[in-house]
């Protein structure tokens, strides 16, 4: 059956698959056992073949890719009574930002999309305007924007007199203080090493969603534990990846098992310093997208991480205990006692939330016809995996036999903004440009042919555009961008 054995009392307590796409969230104080219940839903998704991505903030996912050891846990099997266990390794492949600890995770400047790319540099509302300004400028142009030094390039050549006065005329106002404060924030981004993730090759949200020669899903690991010390783009990062989900995945209404499940660790900084634009568009993702057959899961410490609008979606729970000493604890307490579906046997669940032992936690699923379970006290099954960190010989070795490393490991830099963009600069300052005493006759003539007259583009200027085009397929000629800002690519 497509199920996942989550926690054991008296009974077995099970995630039914068919409902793994209603999402779900795993809460809990440090140390109390959330890391144990993220690995053991990932790993029981990827045994009924659905791929799993997950963000490994601490270090300790990475053991998923060896097998456990029955001796270290021999105690919890014995009490819970699991008698038929067997230690496996999970199907895992790496994945890093910076591409030392895994295969490099790359995006295009335009493909995350001037919304998410204002919300990485904290720009404040018109300079976000302004930014969405030059990205439709860049989109009708053909100038791809790839890196960050093609939106460099962009903002320098926006800030020259002449065309900040020929931009505004034609998509609105901009002024050049607002454009230097985008220079100064993209320059921030650049020193503290975010220039990593932007370039090619792209991620393929496909090399996402394999499934092993065996039938088991791929688990899909990100090495965040430098990434989560810069929360602006660990964030982003994530709301990128969700927004891709979104916008290119067919609907495909609800299945006996999700098409790929997504987990966010510290969740929290999700929705932390978001705008109230930005969070409605995230709610609208996370309330359409499990038609698209995919689960989110949010893991916290506090369930009121997340907004109630949302919290009120996710419909399997595992609540880890949390310790009321301080009036925040209390609230948080409070609140995700009011979560759960009420069982008569256990009258107090506030009360139970605070008193749960490590490796004990309050879980409700959903059942048949999406009726959530009564919520039920539990000890969390183990995994078959190692529960901690791998050593360097273990992740080459898992690197060595990953599918996709011939595909991400080495950049590739084609022409685009920054190279058409640098070349006009340069054409205008060479020898035999248009001067002054170039004002009449035939050399006027030729000069406008050539280099342009303001009015009409030249021959350098239209070569420009059609080698752009050329290089980006339809995406100079016809961009369309989703709820997050992202490219829709048919």
């Amino acid at each position: 059956m497509n199920e996942i054995l989550v926690g054991r009392n008296d009974k077995d307590i099970y995630l039914h698959a068919r409902y793994g796409n209603r999402h779900g969230m795993i809460a809990g104080a440090t140390g109390t056992g959330k890391t144990v219940s993220l690995t053991v839903l990932a790993e029981g998704f990827s045994r009924l073949g659905v791929p799993v991505f997950l963000a490994d903030a601490k270090g300790d996912l990475a053991g998923m890719s060896q097998a456990g050891s029955i001796d270290k846990i021999k105690p919890r099997l014995d009490k819970l009574g699991i008698a038929n266990f067997a230690p496996v390794a999970d199907p895992v492949v790496f994945w890093d930002i910076y591409g030392k600890l895994g295969h490099p995770v790359r995006a295009t400047v335009s493909d995350l999309g001037p919304n998410l790319f204002a919300r990485l540099l904290e720009l404040n509302d018109v300079q976000a305007g302004m930014l969405e300004v030059l990205f439709k400028l860049a989109d009708d142009n053909g100038w791809l924007l790839l890196d960050l030094k093609d939106l460099r390039a962009l903002l320098t050549h926006a800030s020259s007199k002449d065309n900040l006065a020929l931009i505004s005329a034609k998509y609105g106002l901009i002024n050049a203080t607002s454009i230097a404060a985008i220079q100064r924030a993209l320059l921030g981004l650049e020193n503290s090493g975010g220039d990593a993730f932007f370039g090619e090759p792209a991620l393929d949200l496909a090399d996402f969603m394999r499934v092993g020669l065996d039938g088991r899903g791929i688990v899909n690991i990100l090495a965040a534990d430098q990434l989560i010390l810069k929360p602006m783009l660990y964030s982003t990062f994530l709301l990128w990846l969700l927004s891709e989900l979104f916008e290119k995945l067919p609907e495909v209404g609800d299945l006996d098992v999700p098409k790929l499940v997504f987990f966010f660790d510290e969740a929290h900084l999700l929705f932390d310093d978001a705008t109230p634009a930005l969070r409605k568009r995230v709610e609208q993702v996370v309330r359409l997208i499990r038609s698209k057959g995919v689960g989110v899961y949010f893991c916290s410490q506090y369930p009121d991480d997340v907004p109630d609008v949302i919290l009120g979606q996710l419909g399997n729970r595992v609540q880890h205990a949390l310790r009321a000493f301080t009036p925040r604890d209390q609230k948080a307490v409070a609140a995700a006692a009011q979560t759960f579906a009420i069982n008569p046997k256990l009258p107090d669940v506030a009360k139970a939330i605070t008193e749960l032992a490590v490796g004990e936690a309050l879980v409700s699923t959903l059942q048949d016809g999406g009726v959530p379970l009564p919520v039920e006290r539990a000890f969390i099954v183990p995994p078959t995996c190692r529960i901690g960190a791998i050593t360097d010989v273990e992740r080459v070795a898992v690197r060595a036999r990953s599918p996709v490393g011939a595909k991400y490991d080495n950049a590739v830099d084609r022409e685009s903004a920054y190279e058409i963009l640098t070349q006009r600069t340069t054409a205008t300052a060479a020898p035999g440009a248009p001067t002054s005493t170039q004002s009449s006759g035939w050399g006027k003539a030729i000069s406008d042919a050539v280099f342009g007259n303001g009015r009409r583009e030249g021959m350098l200027e239209a070569m420009a555009k059609s080698a752009a085009r050329n290089a980006g397929g339809q995406l100079g000629r016809s961009i369309l961008r989703g709820v997050l800002g992202s490219i829709l690519k048919k």
